[in-house]
């Protein structure tokens, strides 16, 4: 019989016939079996003795394996297998800064089409594509030969008139101090005075009728004179005022041959080239004023109450990640959007690095004027996977994994909409290597 040392039942060896007890007595002697050649490897042919010691090592083999097994611890879960060191923090309420998050789209300040205000042909491009201008600069010049022409002959027309009018170039008119009305004035005051005296002598029965008569004739003759004399300075004052709009057109129509930025910033599009013939009207350039930038931001309408010109707008845009930028309310549009529900605002944005472009989509939050309870964690305390967060809250020695909803972000912190309470404590760092349920010790 075989015993095995974890306690199971002895067993019988097997193969073999069982052992049969003989009686005492003197053993036959041995007899040798002749030689004949060579023994064959046979287990059949083996005798029983060989047999049954087989069979015994094999079966001790099997019962050490199974007592090994019986007796063997089973192994330790992963959260078991180790104990991590932790720091927690706690969940902690506190009133918060509440931000309205939109998006909009970034504008240009002003945006200008120019035009060209006099045909011609064109002769210079100043200007390209994204060259930056100042008021008044030159970008595009057309031919002015007609445009000179024209100018010198209404100054030449202008000048005659005013000649005749005994005025300087672009001086006050008086009519009085025209020669042709001076004259007549003084003849009218020379005949006047002849009057009264030839009056005076015909009186003293010294002069004629005939004389009297000549002589008040002659007075009223010199004040039709002096009145037809500024009559004529009058139409050709008015003459002179139209030889000199004429001029002032001509002059206009010459400056016009330079088409000119009307602010500054950039030139956002150039549309002709030198040799290009442009009418009245034909759209030659775009200019952008790009500093400040608008931006242009759709609000819900549940929160009219809350936005108000002059606060303040924080924004990112794809161009620069986690890049913010500032700006300010300037404009909050006086009604609703029917379709939309909702209300258009316009910040104002500095873009003296010009950095922002007009037309990058912009996300928004604006501050509203309350401050609401709100429970914050460190945002290292939170895990996000596939778009879920998750924090791990310290129970006793062990940690459970709670799936949660977060809020804004304020400062190095983040709110926690739902999943946790206050005063709850989370792992506040490390929380990639750990798993639900894991033993930990605070540190």
């Amino acid at each position: 019989m075989l015993a095995c040392s974890c306690g199971a039942p002895p067993l019988r060896p097997c193969g073999g016939p069982r052992p049969v007890a003989r009686a005492p007595g003197p053993r036959k002697p041995h007899r040798a079996r002749p030689s004949r050649g060579v023994r064959r490897s046979n287990p059949e042919g083996a005798s029983p003795v060989f047999r049954r010691n087989l069979c015994l090592t094999l079966l001790a083999a099997v019962l050490a394996v199974a007592c090994n097994g019986a007796g063997a611890d089973a192994p330790a879960s992963p959260a078991d297998a180790a104990v991590i060191n932790v720091s927690t923090v706690e969940v902690v309420e506190q009133p918060i800064k509440r931000f309205i998050r939109v998006s909009g789209t970034l504008t240009a300040q002003e945006e200008a089409e120019v035009a060209a205000e006099v045909a011609g042909r064109v002769v210079a491009t100043p200007v390209e594509r994204g060259s930056r201008v100042s008021t008044s600069d030159s970008l595009v010049r057309l031919a002015a030969t007609e445009g000179e022409a024209q100018a010198i002959e209404a100054q030449a027309n202008a000048a005659q008139i005013e000649a005749r009018l005994g005025i300087a170039s672009g001086a006050a008119f008086a009519v009085e101090n025209v020669p042709e009305v001076a004259s007549a004035r003084a003849n009218v005051q020379l005949g006047r005075s002849e009057f009264e005296r030839a009056r005076t002598l015909h009186a003293q029965k010294l002069l004629s009728q005939s004389e009297f008569d000549q002589s008040s004739a002659k007075t009223e003759a010199a004040e039709r004179q002096y009145d037809m004399a500024r009559n004529t300075a009058a139409q050709q004052y008015q003459s002179l005022l139209a030889a000199r709009a004429r001029v002032t057109l001509a002059q206009k129509a010459l400056s016009d041959t330079t088409v000119r930025a009307p602010f500054a910033g950039v030139v956002g599009e150039r549309f002709v080239s030198v040799g290009d013939y442009v009418t009245r009207g034909t759209k030659v350039a775009t200019v952008m004023r790009v500093d400040p930038l608008r931006v242009e931001l759709t609000v819900p309408e549940q929160f009219v109450s809350v936005v108000a010109t002059g606060r303040a707008v924080t924004f990112e845009v794809d161009a620069y990640p986690g890049e913010t930028f500032v700006g300010q309310v300037r404009f909050v549009s006086p009604s609703v959007v029917a379709s939309t529900r909702a209300l258009t605002l316009e910040a104002i944005v500095p873009n003296s690095a010009n950095r922002l472009k007009p037309g990058f989509f912009a996300t928004a939050q604006i501050e509203q004027a309350s401050m609401l309870p709100g429970l914050l964690v460190p945002a290292t305390a939170v895990r996000t996977v596939s778009g879920t967060a998750r924090v791990f809250v310290v129970n006793g020695d062990r940690v459970e994994e709670r799936v949660v909803m977060v809020g804004q972000a304020v400062g190095e912190r983040v709110e926690i909409t739902s999943g946790l309470k206050a005063g709850e404590r989370v792992v506040g760092s490390g929380v990639d290597r750990i798993v639900d349920g894991v033993r930990v010790v605070v540190r």
